[in-house]
Order: C-alpha cells, then structure tokens, then sequence
C-alpha cells in the first residue's frame, strides 16, 4: 500500500502533463490563465479524494474519535446522485470551454443547462463542507482535513460562472450567423436565435431536465428526493439532520492497563478495579497517574482537555504497539520517572494525596 500511493500519484501528475499537452495542441488560443485554472481544479481532485479519506463514516456508524477518520459530507445511497450531476457538470463544461461556440445548439442548451445544475450544487457542497459541528466530540472536537473538501466546488463555481458569462455575451451573435448543412440542426438554430438565446433556453428546459434524470436515477435505487438527501441524512456537517450514535470509548487500551498486563513482579497489581464498567488490573502506577490526572482536572479543565485529548491521540496508538508481557514491562518501566513526579505533584498540591491515590478505580 505505502508503495501504491506514490505510483499513483505519478501517474495522476504525469496524465495532468500530456493532457495539457494534448489541449495546448488542439485547443487555439488557450491562455496560461486556463492552462493554471485547469491544472489546480484536477489537483483539487486529489484534495477532495484526500479529504474523503479522511472522512468515511457513515452517520449510523459509532466512531473512536480519536481515530483520523470522521464523517463524510455526503450520505449514503445518495451519494450516486452527487456523482452523476458531478460527471455531467465536468462534461459540459469540457465541451464548453473546448468547442464553445462551435457546439449544435441542442447540446450547447444541455451542457448549458448541467452547468446550471452543477452551480446550485456546487453551492449547496461549498456550504456543506465549511460548517462541521464536532461539539459531540467533547475535547475530541478537531476540524482536520475539512479544507481539502473545499477547492474542487470553489473551482467549480468559478468555472461554471466563466462559461456562463462567456456563454452569454458572445453566443447570440455567433448563432444569427451559423448555417448547417443538416436541415433539421439549422432549422433548430434558427429557431433557437430567434426566439430566445441558448442561455433563456437553458433556464427553460432546466426543470424538464432535472426531473428526467431524476427518473433515470429511481431505477438506479435513488429517491425522488436524493439530491438533497445526499446533504441531510448525513451528521455534523452544515445541512446534516441525523445524529451519530454514542462515540467510543476509545477501545480500553491505555499506557497505564497496558502496563498492569506485565509481568506481576515488575507492574506490581494489587486489586482489580472498574473503569467504564470494564473490570482491569490496578496497579499503583496506575491509581498515581489517574489521580494525578484527577488532580490536574480540579485545578485547570482547560488544561486537562488538552493533555487528555493529545494522550488520547497519540497514547492509544503507542499502546497498540506494546500490548504484550515485554512490552509492558519496559512501558511500566519508563514511567517510572512520570509516576514519581504524579506523585511529588501530588503531595504537594493535594490535602489527603493517598486518599485521592487510593479511591481510583474503586469497583
């Protein structure tokens, strides 16, 4: 896997550089200010995939949140729904940009029509994305990676306004002038310039379009209503309207158990204790350091949620890697130095420092 990564990422840098190659070569006049526009809207492919990764989880789903996985913006079955309208958008607007003014009338009004469709979606995911509520994490609240999400729908929006612009200003005059040697296309054209410009015609048959591909979607399993579903029925985002379930409990392992797992002569145990309603060994190193830990709660929450979250963050990996009777015993070992200084704290700061020291982990 380490190695697949860096293959990837090579072959997605080397398919940007021939395909800017490739429209440097058919497309004339293209400015730099396009070629840099196109290139930073296929990197925020690969944010955007970045951020997905990062954020995986279904609402229904219970999560660690100490874990670097949290929940995706998009929900669910729904998600087919995003991705059409996605592949729709980029069509167009490929073609947009490519050929312009060279496109038949009707698939110029279609693509024109998806890129409006794709500018109120790509509206609703900015909005999405830049509101994620984690105040149910507790002191585990961290906004990591959300603005990965960001680039490829602002990109989107700054494209798609272009085209429409480019779109507007310029299409009616080309088409007074166009002649088809197909009958019928020139009879469209013609229809079309006189009536009504390409860009009315889009706003018209947007509806009509919209609501086809929504019957097209229902035999693929989609709701009627996926398009908005696909930002609701998701959970600490800014349209979300579904709650997570409890988060876990970090799944039990921390330094200070993982050393009363040991070997008795080194760790030490002296009774089994309850912690979360789960039965573990106490040893004394363990009763200093949550009184300690108690201690420091009494003097300074503030700084008890920081310690906590960042011992949580990176203690519960750590442990992870020496859960056994060796390892257990070197970890009880090196915190050693750590528990005399709980306890030095300890008898300082605390009135009756073996009460607060012995009441841990009571059953």
């Amino acid at each position: 896997m380490s190695m697949i990564i860096p293959l990837l990422l090579v072959l997605f840098f080397v398919l940007i550089f021939f395909t800017v190659k490739a429209l440097k070569k058919n497309k004339k006049g293209i400015s730099n200010l396009e070629v840099a526009i196109f290139v930073l809207y296929l990197l925020s492919f690969l944010l955007f995939g970045l951020g997905i990764l990062t954020h995986v989880h279904q609402h229904t789903e219970a999560i660690d949140p100490i874990d670097p996985e949290c929940y995706i913006p998009f929900g669910g079955k729904h998600i087919l729904t995003l991705i059409v309208y996605f592949i729709f958008f980029n069509i167009s607007a490929g073609f947009i940009w490519i050929k312009g003014r060279k496109l038949p009338p009707l698939s110029l009004v279609l693509f024109l029509v998806f890129l409006v469709i794709g500018l109120f979606i790509n509206t609703a995911i900015l909005i999405q994305i830049t509101h994620h509520n984690l105040d149910s994490f507790g002191i585990y609240a961290e906004n990591t990676g959300t603005f990965l999400f960001i680039f490829t729908p602002a990109l989107s929006l700054i494209i798609a306004i272009g085209l429409l612009f480019k779109i507007v200003r310029e299409e009616k005059i080309q088409a007074k002038d166009k002649v088809y040697k197909n009958k019928f296309l020139n009879y469209c054209n013609s229809f079309l310039a006189s009536k009504f410009s390409e860009s009315v015609w889009a706003l018209l048959l947007f509806i009509p379009v919209f609501i086809l591909i929504t019957i097209v979607l229902l035999l693929f399993g989609q709701d009627v209503n996926s398009i908005t579903k696909v930002f609701t029925e998701t959970t600490t985002w800014a349209f979300s309207q579904k709650m997570h379930p409890p988060i876990l409990d970090h799944k039990g392992h921390y330094l200070c158990t993982v050393a009363a797992k040991g070997d008795p002569k080194i760790v030490k145990p002296i009774r089994l204790g309850k912690r979360h309603k789960n039965i573990i060994i106490v040893n004394r190193q363990l009763q200093i350091a949550n009184a300690f830990e108690e201690m420091i709660t009494d003097i300074s929450p503030g700084l008890h949620s920081f310690i906590r979250k960042n011992y949580d963050k990176y203690g519960y990996n750590l442990s992870l890697k020496i859960n056994s009777k060796i390892g257990s015993n070197i970890t009880y070992i090196l915190m050693k130095p750590l528990e005399w200084i709980f306890l030095i704290s300890l008898y300082l700061l605390c009135v009756n420092p073996e009460k607060k020291i012995s009441k841990q982990y009571h059953l």
